[in-house]
């Protein structure tokens, strides 16, 4: 008879943080799996390994472009506790290759702030403790206080404006369409990240 264990949620992320990488080992791996026509996740389709590529143009045009003011990277910079914001991802997900960049920027700005990535598939057990409406939705960043090991906050896997345009058109038409999404990829482009580094302050509280 198999037995089941139920690890606590502290369990989960020690054990999820020996395997996470850091934003430029997720780069890198990501430029790994393009080069020989791969993607991460338990469904490597011909569609995701497309998905994938696209993703990393994404976020190499973030990488270059993001912009963030003297004033917010003061607010930034006046965060003193210290924290591990731990983000659930794959190399696929439109989402992340739009808000991963701009996390990691944000970030950067602090050395209290450390981030780690983990693969959504490989972590059924971190990713079942912090869905979205009941959906395994990414990226989710998981904010850890680093004295108390506790779950002081979560963001994602979209940031606020886009969520409230999500939650709006599908109230009105049942399910995302392509034509949807596509006009969500305009939108983050428009925005330039600046409604995810709003939302990542007051995740801060700064």
């Amino acid at each position: 008879m198999d037995v089941v264990v139920a690890y606590s949620l502290d369990h989960i992320i020690k054990a999820s943080l020996k395997t996470a990488l850091t934003y430029k080992e997720y780069s890198e791996l990501i430029s790994d799996l393009v080069a020989i026509e791969a993607s991460s996740g338990v469904d490597a389709s011909p569609a995701l390994v497309e998905y994938t590529k696209l993703n990393q143009k994404r976020m190499a045009r973030w990488d270059k472009t993001i912009t963030i003011s003297d004033g917010v990277k003061s607010r930034i910079q006046s965060f003193d506790k210290h924290v591990t914001w731990l983000v659930l991802t794959e190399t696929w997900c439109g989402d992340a290759a739009h808000v991963i960049p701009i996390i990691n920027k944000v970030a950067e700005l602090n050395p209290n702030i450390s981030l780690k990535l983990v693969f959504r598939d490989e972590h059924p057990e971190l990713m079942d403790r912090f869905l979205t409406n009941g959906g395994k939705s990414i990226p989710k960043l998981i904010m850890i206080d680093n004295d108390t090991n506790e779950v002081v906050n979560t963001f994602g896997p979209r940031p606020s404006e886009a969520t409230a345009m999500v939650e709006d058109f599908k109230s009105t038409h049942g399910s995302l369409t392509d034509e949807f999404k596509g006009q969500l990829q305009a939108w983050y482009n428009k925005n330039k990240g600046q409604n995810i580094i709003e939302d990542l302050l007051v995740m801060l509280g700064v």
